[in-house]
């Protein structure tokens, strides 16, 4: 990438109109919806936006390179439509040479040119960012004021009030609350569209012969500012996991818009039906990858939900496909959102099931004889993404039966997605795919062997293991771990119910063969047959 594709000419966006300021308005990279400025009641004249690229948040955990290069590209197309409204705006650029390199350090810089009362921030996706923010106004001598932000459907306050009492939370039941209260897919009577809450039953299917084709996604090629932004990535992150070759997601509104349009009319119908098939060398599928868009705030859940409903309307799309769609949306959103909050600060470092072993090296490089994980591993490393089955039954499905310590399986997830968000990443990945919280996100482990990824992919039918064997060279490592992660955690799992038809199965394998699943199983985790 030449110098020349540099946004050598993107301006100092400093504070325009003088340095009296009554309030500064700080908007993260995952806010970029101008809304929020009269959400907070932004004046003008008195007040300014602040942006900071700091180095911090690109480090803190190892992040991908396409993740880092989608916060900025959007951030810096953001501040420039700030900018031609007449916003003022401070930008503190990454690759400016008196960077801090954190928020706190570049807080106290600009505190030294501005004269401020109060620091104003919409409620951020991290606890540590948040508390960060909290600790230097404090600090400063800054007021400090954190909103509530409106691009949710729901508040943390009103998730806490449902859990209340509850002894397990369950989305289905806070989805079925939401759904009322906005009346999403409810009919006249105030009853469920078609009858039935969800329809998750007929969105199994795997790709057959006779599956419709998988319709080309929208690529957006980068720009000035995006091309600038890449060269800086590669730059500054030269040890970054992941590749920027073929960079092409979102970094506008207009571009977002142009994705959703094009998922709700291109893909949407056929979304239900094959939302967890899995297919070699097809990353995409049917999903809408809006998730990115939507976690910038770049799209509101509001518009993306009607233009669904719309589409089921006019009899475009399938009420299994457009209850799926609003389910991830409406439902698990805002349910692992409510769950990120209401557990609190410590909730991530919780480790229910006592995992202790490291994350395989394979999660970097993609390299392993496993077919389902060396396509899922090295699609996240070429672009960030990967859908929500190979996310919780390939890549976490296998971290859970390994056994591989929560924090660096949920640091892992944080940094290799271009969607993630520590709201949304951290319950998803500790609770839904790792069971590490004690059952607050799932009712059960979602463990399964290599019978479950043949059944809803291809990707055995080129692989040398054998889902259907449990030992010996060509035995599926998912089938081995599954059985023995059965029988290493009965103890502690066997008054599980729903695990109920799993203990009768364990109870079917004799004793010999269940000493060799053990041995076979310690030396996939890189134990040793005999110990270590």
């Amino acid at each position: 990438m030449s110098p020349s594709h540099d946004d050598g000419a993107f301006p100092h966006l400093g504070l325009a109109g003088g340095s009296q300021r009554r309030q500064l308005l700080l908007i993260l990279g995952d806010q970029l919806d101008p809304r929020y400025l009269g959400h907070a009641g932004f004046d003008p004249h008195f007040d300014a936006v602040v942006m900071l690229e700091v180095p911090e948040e690109a480090s803190h955990v190892p992040s991908h390179r396409a993740r880092t290069a989608l916060f900025l590209s959007a951030m810096r197309h953001f501040a420039l439509d700030l900018r031609d409204r007449d916003i003022p705006v401070h930008y503190g650029r990454l690759d400016d040479p008196d960077n801090g390199g954190s928020f706190a350090s570049e807080l106290r810089r600009l505190a030294t040119r501005v004269d401020a009362e109060a620091l104003t921030v919409i409620r951020p996706g991290e606890w540590r960012v948040l508390d960060g923010l909290e600790a230097v106004a404090a600090d400063l001598g800054w007021r400090f004021q954190m909103l509530e932000d409106p691009h949710f459907l729901s508040t943390p306050e009103e998730f806490s009030a449902w859990a209340k009492g509850r002894k397990q939370l369950v989305m289905e039941y806070f989805y079925r609350q939401l759904r009322k209260r906005t009346g999403l897919l409810m009919d006249d009577a105030g009853k469920p569209e078609g009858g039935e809450w969800n329809y998750d039953k007929q969105n199994r299917k795997a790709l057959g012969k006779r599956a419709p084709d998988r319709p080309e996604v929208p690529r957006f090629e980068p720009d000035a500012v995006t091309l600038g932004v890449l060269e800086l990535v590669e730059r500054r992150f030269p040890d970054a996991p992941g590749s920027l070759d073929g960079f092409a997601w979102p970094v506008t509104r207009g571009q977002a818009l142009i994705a959703l349009e094009d998922f709700l009319v291109r893909r949407l119908p056929h979304f239900g039906d094959y939302q967890d098939a899995m297919k070699r060398g097809e990353p995409w599928l049917f999903h809408s990858l809006l998730a990115p868009a939507l976690n910038l705030k770049l799209l509101d859940p509001r518009e993306v939900m009607a233009g669904a409903l719309e589409r089921y309307r006019s009899g475009d799309a399938p009420l299994n496909a457009v209850e799926g769609f609003v389910r991830q949306i409406l439902g698990w959103r805002e349910f692992i959102r409510g769950v990120y909050w209401h557990e609190g600060r410590d909730y991530g470092e919780r480790n229910g099931l006592e995992a202790d072993l490291p994350l395989p090296e394979m999660y970097w490089t993609g390299d392993t004889d496993m077919v389902c994980m060396r396509e899922s591993l090295g699609q996240v490393l070429e672009h960030g993404y990967g859908h929500h089955i190979q996310r919780l039954m390939i890549t976490g499905n296998y971290a859970l039966l390994a056994g591989v310590k929560p924090r660096a399986v949920t640091d892992w997830y944080l940094g290799m997605y271009v969607d993630a968000v520590d709201w949304v990443t951290l319950p998803n990945t500790l609770g839904m795919m790792l069971h590490a919280d004690g059952g607050v996100v799932g009712t059960k482990p979602y463990v399964a062997s290599g019978r479950y990824v043949q059944r809803m992919g291809d990707y055995c039918g080129s692989c040398r293991y054998d889902p259907g064997t449990r030992t010996g060279e060509d035995a599926c490592p998912f089938t081995t771990l599954y059985w023995d992660f059965l029988m290493r955690h009965r103890g502690r799992l066997g008054d599980n119910r729903r695990m109920a038809f799993a203990w009768k199965n364990l109870d079917r394998i004799d004793e010999d063969e269940q000493r060799a699943i053990r041995q076979h199983a310690r030396t996939l985790r890189g134990l040793g047959a005999a110990g270590g």
